[in-house]
């Protein structure tokens, strides 16, 4: 794919600004001092924000209703994602209209390419990752910025400014998008099957990565993988004692997981993770061995890795009391919810363990539906949601019910709306809680976090 180089405008208008992706771009665009504004079909709390730092935001798809600002060609950059569809009214305006119209991984791409790009790809990770690679170089005074997939919790943002000339982007699988990426230093931290309406199979999947793999060191750039890929780049992993980055001697001190962490010949004793789980151990030291490559002393490695606090959703501890521990995660891919559920159940072992799990897409949750019985049978309790649609139409015979059907009879979940959710949790009040999704679940935090907090109190 070729890179696109962005035409000059004064104002950028964003279809499906409430992304997390999307909204990044817009950020970014903001503090090049570009007029901003966007659509998305409903408010959330990130569209909140974006308001509050100065962005035009409507939830009104009538193409009369824009301003002029954003809707003069060759003056605007209009930026979509596949979440917008095709018979949208202002994306069917947008396209035909005569203005600069690119998918949001092409302009990602635009950005992230000027200057040295530091990619951070993988089925799963790659939002802890990048984020905590930021981190790093943020706290070694490097300069670096980052268009992050995720709000990252040290930052309280998912864009990172930075005048120096690294840039650190997560690169998304989904719809072939990190191929735009022209990464310098590159890091893949698995290669799962997912997004199979894309890829048609695994063999797809992994061939789109090995393409990624090739990009980055056709055009003389280091990839590291983690072990066991076999891409052609330089392996990191845990317990990997032929990687030269890895980390060994996995153990708990006063309630932190701490390892040992190798640099090529550097052996650093005793470093503490700042989360939970054996793949936030992998997570940390693929961002200490990008870091490394890029300069970074072990000290500065450690000390950040011991201080990064996470990303919105994933693995945030919401609550902890005597009475109830409860957790929301991100988890969507069975591989994502067994290690969560697994770092839960390692947290808490004397905790009986509830799962609220919302599908994400029915493709997904078609491709891999004794997966996510399986994995899901990690917790002792599990709920269903119906699945969350995003960007499809229903399938048919693909339901959450479908899914439910998947399990052992005597551990069969209840499939339950979300009000007959919350009514549920409330009601029943769980000792340890996970809800896991990447779909509208997490409107049902704050609900969850206020009941808890609440009667933690009385």
């Amino acid at each position: 794919m070729s890179a696109l180089q962005l035409p000059p405008v004064r104002a950028a208008y964003f279809l499906g600004i409430g992304g997390i992706g999307m909204s990044a771009l817009a950020r970014h665009a903001l503090a090049l001092g570009w007029e901003v504004g966007g659509y998305d079909k409903t408010p959330t709390p990130l569209t909140d924000a974006l308001v509050a730092e100065g962005v035009w935001f409507t939830t009104d798809d009538r193409v009369e209703t824009l301003p002029a600002k954003f809707n003069t060609p060759g003056e605007v950059l209009v930026v979509w994602t596949p979440a917008i569809p095709t018979d949208h009214p202002q994306r069917v305006h947008f396209s035909i209209g005569g203005f600069a119209f690119h998918k949001r991984a092409e302009v990602l791409a635009a950005w992230a390419n000027d200057g040295l790009c530091v990619a951070v790809g993988g089925t799963h990770g790659k939002t802890t990752t990048s984020s905590l690679l930021a981190w790093i170089l943020f706290q070694a005074g490097t300069g670096a910025r980052a268009f992050l997939g995720g709000i990252a919790t040290n930052f309280g943002s998912n864009r990172v400014a930075g005048t120096g000339p690294i840039t650190v982007v997560e690169a998304d699988e989904f719809d072939r998008s990190f191929l735009h990426l022209r990464p310098r230093v590159a890091l893949i931290t698995s290669t799962d099957a997912d997004h199979l309406d894309i890829y048609g199979t695994a063999e797809g999947a992994r061939l789109a990565f090995e393409a990624f793999a090739a990009l980055t060191l056709d055009h003389d750039g280091t990839l590291l993988e983690a072990i066991g890929l076999n891409l052609g780049g330089i392996a990191y992993g845990v317990d990997a004692p032929d990687a030269p980055y890895s980390a060994s001697n996995l153990r708990t001190e006063d309630g932190y997981q701490v390892f040992d962490l190798r640099l090529e010949t550097v052996e650093i004793l005793g470093v503490r993770a700042g989360l939970p789980g054996r793949h936030n151990i992998e997570n940390a030291v693929g961002a200490a061995a990008a870091a490394h490559l890029l300069g970074v002393g072990a000290e500065d490695i450690c000390a950040a890795i011991a201080s990064f606090r996470g990303v919105a959703r994933r693995f945030d501890v919401r609550v902890r009391t005597d009475a109830t521990v409860y957790i929301d995660d991100y988890a969507h891919h069975p591989t994502e919810i067994r290690a969560a559920l697994r770092a839960a159940r390692q947290l808490h072992p004397n905790r009986p363990l509830t799962a609220l799990f919302q599908p994400h897409l029915f493709t997904r949750t078609r491709d891999f539906l004794p997966e996510f019985a399986e994995a899901l049978q990690e917790a002792d309790t599990v709920v269903l949601l119906p699945i969350y649609p995003a960007r499809e139409l229903p399938l048919p015979g693909i339901t959450s019910e479908a899914l439910a059907a998947a399990f052992p009879e005597e551990k069969r979940p209840q499939v339950l709306s979300p009000q007959e959710a919350v009514e549920w949790v409330l009601r029943t009040h769980p000792s340890l809680l996970m809800t896991l999704g990447a779909g509208d679940i997490d409107r049902l935090v704050p609900v969850f976090e206020a009941h808890f907090t609440q009667h933690s109190q009385r």
